[in-house]
């Protein structure tokens, strides 16, 4: 703290670059960044990508993940509710896909937000 009556230099306001995140992008990117940050989530995503098309049977994607059927189920809820899903009932089973565009907005807020110049 500077002595009394001692003038401190004003706060220099930085240009913007950019706008920043206005509050409903800043909800909606949350709420995907959000389903991504529980480690089943996170694998059971990557599960459902890495295979042909992006998309997998709810009863393939559970190998090797260690909780219980409905455990699974609620974790693809999240992340389909969080738009990061689609799911397809075909008979008995469902179907899940990922959802290209929800990974690519959150890929390009990441590069976006490092400074990394991104293209369309």
């Amino acid at each position: 703290m500077p002595p009394i009556g001692v003038a401190t230099p004003a706060c220099a306001a930085t240009p913007r670059t950019r706008p920043s995140l206005d509050a409903e992008t800043a909800t909606e990117l949350a709420t995907m960044f959000k389903a991504l940050s529980d480690p089943v989530r996170l694998r059971l995503l990557s599960a459902i990508a890495s295979r042909v098309g992006q998309e997998a049977c709810v009863c393939d994607v559970s190998d090797g993940i260690d909780v219980s059927q409905p455990t699974i189920s609620h974790h693809l809820k999240v992340l389909r509710e969080a738009g990061l899903l689609t799911s397809e009932r075909r008979a008995s089973w469902v179907y899940y896909r990922v959802v290209p565009e929800a990974l690519q907005r959150l890929s390009q807020l990441l590069a976006i937000e490092a400074g990394a110049a991104v293209t369309a």
